[in-house]
């Protein structure tokens, strides 16, 4: 009897044994369910920021131009004549002043458009000039955005 009872014992915690293992095994993919697969999938979610959307230069970046800069950044304008900056095409703009680029594709940090209408350069050549109102905050950000995303003709 003593001899049918510890086999028993051994039966049962053999069994047990086995289903801590299968239950740790569970444990496991749970464990790289939640820590590794769940945290990637809902990276590709919104996580209730407004992703980013493209800006158009046809459809965002000209009007800005219109209101704040096509007064005197076109050909024979004030500005080009200081300046060598037409705003009036995408060409001229692209090309920039008789000193340089004024936009960086790709880099609006580095861009000297977006350090003028920030006032982050001298104040006597702040863009726009004078008592003309400046770009909102909304303005200079779909400008950035535009650079940052390629300044594309689009």
């Amino acid at each position: 009897m003593r001899r049918l009872w510890s086999w028993r014992v051994r039966i049962t915690i053999a069994r047990m044994t086995e289903e801590n293992i299968m239950l740790n095994h569970a444990r496991v993919k749970l464990y790289f369910l939640l820590v590794l697969v769940v945290p990637f999938v809902l990276s590709g979610c919104d996580s209730g920021k407004k992703a980013e959307q493209k800006v158009s230069y046809s459809q965002d970046i000209i009007p800005i131009l219109q209101r704040h800069c096509l007064e005197c950044h076109v050909i024979n304008g004030s500005g080009h004549q200081a300046s060598g900056l037409d705003m009036s095409t995408y060409q001229g703009l692209m090309k920039g002043t008789k000193f340089g680029p004024v936009v960086k594709a790709g880099d609006s940090l580095s861009s000297t458009l977006v350090l003028l209408v920030e006032g982050k350069a001298d104040p006597s050549i702040k863009m726009p000039h004078g008592d003309r109102e400046a770009l909102s905050t909304a303005e200079i950000k779909t400008l950035r955005q535009w650079i940052d995303q390629g300044a594309a003709n689009n």
